[in-house]
């Protein structure tokens, strides 16, 4: 089901990239199980990384997060949200 690992950035003002904290990628997660089923395919697995189902768009999941974040007070107005897949690795599906 989590077939696929993505990388979770914030990325401030001056363009530097931070690993989101496993703490706010869980609290989106947790939100979501109950209030939109498209991404109940998500398991926050380490700061900054995300496993995810097939289902799981990733043109809806970086707004809905990056909204998230924003009414929970982790962003600052000029921080963004980079959601990005990760190749697998040679030799692995």
């Amino acid at each position: 089901m989590f077939a696929r690992k993505l990388s979770i950035q914030r990325i401030d003002a001056s363009g530097a990239h931070h690993a989101c904290p496993i703490r706010w990628i869980d609290n989106f997660a947790m939100r979501n199980f109950t209030n939109d089923a498209v991404f109940d395919d998500t398991l926050p697995i380490a700061d900054g990384m995300m496993e995810a189902g097939h289902r799981v768009p990733l043109d809806r999941l970086r707004p809905a997060m990056e909204d998230w974040f924003r009414r929970k007070g982790y962003f600052k107005s000029e921080d963004r949200l980079e959601v990005v897949e990760i190749a697998p690795e040679k030799g692995r599906p």
